[in-house]
């Protein structure tokens, strides 16, 4: 069976950094970030009190009021990205065979919020078991493209992938295998978090995975940095249309760029570290580069996962020299974390935006934040710190990696006809 190439022909994004596809690149480019203290609950007990929130968002300004109360905020994030990039693309609907188009989502967590206010709720009366009658499909992970497609009306295939970190790049991964094997000629995909509450700040805490440089936010989330302490929360959504070639040209859809290759493996190690030597994080990605049929001079840019935590930068920059060998000091590398917080779930949606982007407009956004290098990571690499570069970006590669040992790699290239 001969594979279809499969391209990008809409973007949508709602960010810590923007609202909009545009603001957040120019958020990204300029090297601004987006963390801040609180606001979505009163945070002062907590030993982080600050995150990358998602700042002027109105979820009436999507849907009316009546159905914003019968959603998560995980939900109304994804319903709002995604709405950009159906506009982006063009697509009508109506025009279209919807039978052919579907929603490939992402999340973590999924409704965590809904969980949090009904138990609590519960937990506050008298034993009496009065529960939202929206509780439960408020707080399922495959609500959210379940909800996309009622909007949109579309029939094609629907369902969620849940790899916690990986969970987007997973769904764009399955997005992309489902169009270039002749399933749908469409597919929305992405992913959304919204887990900037008390349960979600405060297990983090537990686990002690988060920043707690509550003096200085804004330079907390520092990636590769001799002093970095911890992932800093991030929440938002982005949405991807991926088509089909034959499909978009037919239709005389702009292009930004083709999907390559995508690669998954397992890290069989630990339920939340790395593997100290990335073997998974190697094995992702040199599937991904497999899969592209490219050789690892290819690659131009990686987004890497880049969590700012002490243990997963070492093992991903050991991965890449591993991996990439003499190449890997010619290549550009970044965290775009270090601006937008960890959005867990929706990481790799946004992230393979700004990949996406960053082909499009040959510049390699930044990795902020950067203080002091740290001895135990090879600082030869270009990190890219605290400046974009220009450069002719031909193919970037980005990574996301999840509790549980999930890894996955995703690469875009330059469109050419």
């Amino acid at each position: 069976m001969e594979l279809k190439r499969v391209v990008v022909t809409g973007l949508g994004a709602l960010t810590p950094l923007g609202n909009t596809v545009s603001a957040y690149w120019e958020g990204l480019v300029n090297g601004i970030s987006g963390a801040a203290p609180i606001t979505h609950f009163d945070a002062s007990k907590f030993k982080t009190q600050f995150a990358c929130e998602v700042k002027g968002f109105d979820p009436h300004d999507f849907m009316d009021r009546k159905e914003a109360r019968k959603v998560d905020p995980f939900v109304q994030y994804a319903i709002a990205s995604t709405d950009e990039a159906v506009k982006d693309a063009g697509l009508e609907f109506s025009k279209l065979d919807t039978n052919r188009i579907g929603v490939i989502w992402g999340s973590g967590i999924g409704g965590l919020k809904t969980f949090l206010d009904e138990v609590v709720t519960f937990a506050k009366g008298d034993g009496t078991p009065r529960f939202n009658p929206f509780f439960i499909p408020k707080m399922l992970v495959d609500i959210a493209p379940g909800h996309i497609s009622m909007r949109h009306g579309l029939r094609g295939p629907n369902f969620s992938a849940v790899s916690a970190c990986a969970s987007s790049t997973n769904a764009m991964i399955d997005a992309f295998n489902y169009i270039r094997m002749g399933m749908a000629d469409i597919i929305i995909t992405g992913g959304s978090e919204a887990t900037i509450n008390e349960a979600g700040i405060g297990g983090f805490n537990a686990m002690h995975a988060l920043s707690t440089r509550n003096d200085d936010p804004k330079t907390a989330s520092r990636p590769f940095d001799k002093d970095r302490d911890g992932f800093v929360s991030g929440e938002g959504s982005g949405a991807i249309i991926l088509e089909s070639l034959e499909h978009a040209l037919a239709r005389g859809a702009k292009i930004y760029a083709e999907v390559a290759g995508g690669g998954m493996s397992a890290d069989a190690h630990h339920i939340t570290a790395s593997h100290p030597e990335g073997l998974g994080a190697k094995l992702a990605m040199s599937k991904a580069i497999a899969d592209a049929n490219f050789g690892y001079a290819d690659i131009d840019y990686i987004n890497v996962h880049g969590t700012s935590t002490p243990v997963g930068d070492i093992s991903e920059t050991k991965a890449i020299i591993d991996l990439f060998g003499e190449h890997a000091y010619k290549l550009n590398i970044s965290s775009t974390k270090s601006m937008t917080g960890h959005l867990l779930g929706a990481a790799g949606a946004i992230e393979a935006i700004a990949s996406i982007l960053s082909v499009k407009n040959d510049i390699v956004p930044p990795t902020i934040n950067h203080f002091t290098d740290d001895p135990d990571i090879d600082n030869n690499l270009n990190f890219t710190f605290n400046t974009a570069q220009e450069r002719v970006v031909n193919a970037a590669l980005s990574n996301t990696f999840g509790f549980g040992g999930h890894n996955a790699s995703i690469i875009v290239k330059k469109y050419h006809s």
